[in-house]
């Protein structure tokens, strides 16, 4: 229920801005929620393909010890695959904050 007024006091703020000025501070107040959530939510997932990647690569070791430094070696290769994606993320949330190109 909490949810659903802050979502209609949001949107309601917008509605009935008549100011350009309190537009442009609206849409800088949903840019910086939209790229604290997003960057949140690539991090929280690459979090967890790393644990799961590092997971898989200790079991893959424990099971056969003589594959452990192919297994390390395709390990890194795979943290640094995931890690570009959450770089990506930041990418993105930071164009979102300082270049967003729908403020006038």
């Amino acid at each position: 229920m909490k949810k659903i007024l802050f979502l209609l006091v949001a949107f309601s703020a917008a509605a009935f801005a008549n100011e350009v000025n309190v537009a442009n501070e609206t849409l800088k107040a949903y840019s910086m929620i939209a790229a604290g959530l997003g960057l949140g939510l690539a991090a929280l997932g690459g979090a967890i393909g790393m644990g799961h990647t590092a997971a898989a690569t200790i079991a893959g070791t424990a099971r056969n010890p003589g594959l452990g430094a192919k297994l390390m070696t395709t390990m890194f290769i795979a943290l640094a695959m995931i890690e570009a994606q959450v770089i990506y993320a930041l990418v993105i949330a930071l164009i979102a904050l300082y270049a967003n190109p729908y403020l006038g």
